[in-house]
This record gives C-alpha cells, structure tokens and sequence, in this order.
C-alpha cells in the first residue's frame, strides 16, 4: 500500500522530557502499525524546537479515525501530555 495522508503531531517538550517522549513512541509504533486501520508508517522528527511524530496512512479518513482510537486517547495521549510545553499542533496532510 502506498501512503495517502500523514498525520503530523508537533509537540514543544522541554530537553528533560525527550527520552520520555521518545520511549512513548518506542511503545506504541508496533501497536499503532500492527491494529491501527490503514497504518503503514510512524517516524519520530527531533529538531531543537520541537518534536514531531509523523503517520502515514492509506487513507486521510483513517488518519482522523486514528485521533479518536482506543490506542491513541487511552494510551499515547495521556502519556505525552504530561511532556509537552503548551498545546501540540495536530495537522493533517493528503496526498
């Protein structure tokens, strides 16, 4: 399948909390590619200004279902919650 949308999370996490982030991401990549329709791809983007987690999907309409997931609101949302800096940017992009 070839990706047709991204899910771009930019989140501002302060230096201290990265390793936190990124073990978030570590967890949840092999779940979210293994029982989330229409996920192909899940990349971590570390920059000095931010953290970006990019998704690729076969479709923009599983990327929205996606944000409403089980995975997504009961176990990747409150576990980076507590290391962000300010609201994260939530933008989705077809292809």
């Amino acid at each position: 399948m070839k990706v047709k949308a991204y899910l771009q999370v930019t989140m501002k996490i302060a230096d201290a909390n990265r390793a936190a982030a990124a073990n978030v991401y570590t967890t949840h990549k092999e779940p979210f590619l293994t029982t989330i329709p229409g996920a192909l791809t899940k990349d971590l983007l570390v920059r000095a200004e931010d953290v970006q987690v990019l998704h690729g999907f076969d479709s923009e309409a599983h990327a929205k279902a996606y944000l409403n997931s089980d995975l997504f609101t009961q176990h990747v949302f409150p576990k980076l919650k507590a290391q962000w800096q300010g609201d994260p940017d939530v933008r989705i992009y077809s292809l």
